[in-house]
């Protein structure tokens, strides 16, 4: 049977409600409805003309709706409840749905499950982004069919049909997805697990369980990649089911892939054999995180990709958007927009990818992460820092506190919104300066999320004169 009809089997005559209408859930919602599946889509907007131009498909699919405040009264009586990322597997709701007989799932878990190709998945608390898309163009320049999805890219369930073995599923994965999966990749990489979502998780324990089941579910022969230079994911070794490999920049080692210090080349390890990749000098991508995530992604496809499509992408890939990302150049001052970085230590990785001080655009949305580790990056890396946000008083609080904040050498402006801070950071830079939208907090006191951050910021920076 093709995973296509299992999948039918699966939802068939069977009472399927979606949490939420967000972007994987909308193709998803029609492709359960063609199966015959009988869906109800559960929603906090309190009517359908909310949904604005998805309320026609939804007119035309003829499902039901459970909206506005109570909507988690929907979840009575279903078969199947389709989880999405933003709403918490923990919450006593879906819990209450769980102990009654309902099975609680994904698009993403469903599949998981029913993928008849090699996964290849990565997490961690940054870096996840680019070494996914890293990974898969590296596949890609391989000449093997890539499906990339989960937290990146298109729905994959929908495009299942289309799934055949010889292909490759390369998805990222965050916390959110990951905290109730039962099923792991056939290569797993961990980046690093620094704090992060603590205003959606129970603890800090919750967050870096969630993060272990992508190696806790696989079935040997598998391979396990995990960040050396970090403790809780070189702690994860314990976890691994079968081969297991490290990345590191900043050691040696015989197993894995590394940075290697006499000649600055990046290099594989594996059986007492060290195989060079390419010089550091020939990456495209700024700043050493970003050599952290080639290494990630090279230890990944080794064996599955042949060197040269490796050094292929690692010398002419120049980034993801929103990850410092250059906009323009007005008035000799270089504007960039690093709006993923949504935590201290993603901020961190950013400021040192520069080779001067520069003017910071920070503060956000507040995720309860500690900022204290964020300060004396910003005092040996920033002349003029501009904050905005729930968060901006927190990161402020931390800089004067530090031992080192000297007010003579950095200035700190507040900023009422985006234009008001690109304004501020425009008036105090001076030829030759660079000002980075990097704001080490998430977007939701402002924006939907970090991407429509970083089109505004983006949108503000072209506009000017």
């Amino acid at each position: 049977m093709l995973p296509i009809e299992k999948l039918q089997q699966k939802i068939q005559g069977k009472k399927v409600a979606f949490i939420g209408a967000g972007v994987s859930h909308k193709r998803c919602l029609e492709q359960f409805v063609e199966m015959g599946a009988q869906v109800t889509l559960c929603d906090q907007k309190k009517s359908i003309e909310e949904f604005g131009d998805y309320a026609e498909t939804l007119r035309r699919l003829n499902v039901n709706l459970s909206l506005g405040e109570h909507y988690t009264d929907g979840f009575a009586g279903q078969d199947i409840i389709m989880r999405t990322p933003g709403y918490e597997y923990f919450k006593p709701e879906l819990q209450a749905a769980l102990q009654a007989g309902t099975t609680v799932t994904s698009e993403v878990e469903l599949f998981f499950e029913l993928c008849p190709c090699e996964i290849v998945a990565v997490t961690g608390s940054d870096g996840k982004t680019t070494t996914t898309t890293l990974i898969s163009k590296m596949f890609e320049a391989a000449g093997r069919r890539v499906f990339l999805g989960g937290n990146i890219g298109a729905a994959l369930l929908p495009q299942l049909a289309d799934v055949t073995p010889d292909a490759v599923a390369v998805v990222e994965l965050s916390s959110f997805q990951l905290i109730s999966m039962r099923t792991s990749p056939k290569v797993a990489v961990v980046t690093n697990v620094t704090p992060n979502h603590l205003d959606h998780h129970k603890d800090m324990q919750e967050y870096v369980d969630a993060k272990r089941n992508i190696l806790l579910w696989q079935v040997p022969p598998c391979r396990a990649v995990l960040g050396f230079e970090n403790d809780i994911t070189r702690a994860m070794q314990s976890d691994c089911k079968g081969e297991q490999v490290w990345f590191t920049r900043l050691h040696e080692t015989d197993n894995g892939a590394f940075l290697r210090v006499e000649d600055d080349t990046l290099c594989y390890a594996e059986n007492g054999v060290v195989t060079p990749v390419m010089p550091r000098a020939d990456i495209k991508l700024r700043g050493l995180h970003n050599v952290e995530n080639l290494l990630a992604a090279i230890a990944a496809v080794w064996g599955r990709v042949p060197v040269e499509a490796m050094r292929q992408v690692g010398s002419t890939f120049t980034g993801v958007e929103h990850r410092i990302e250059p906009v323009r150049v007005l008035d000799g001052v270089t504007y960039y927009n690093d709006s993923i970085a949504s935590s201290p230590t993603r901020t961190i990785a950013g400021l040192r990818s520069f080779d001067r001080k520069i003017i910071l655009i920070a503060g956000g949305y507040d995720k309860k992460i500690p900022y204290e580790p964020l300060a004396p990056e910003i005092i040996a890396h920033v002349k003029v820092l501009v904050l905005m946000g729930a968060t901006g008083p927190r990161i402020e609080k931390a800089v004067r506190e530090h031992p080192d904040f000297d007010a003579a050498s950095l200035e700190i402006l507040h900023a009422d919104n985006m234009r008001h801070a690109v304004e501020l950071a425009r008036a105090a830079a001076k030829p030759g300066d660079i000002v980075s939208l990097s704001p080490a907090s998430a977007s939701f006191d402002l924006y939907p999320n970090f991407e429509v951050r970083g089109r505004d910021y983006k949108a503000i920076v072209n506009s000017l004169t």
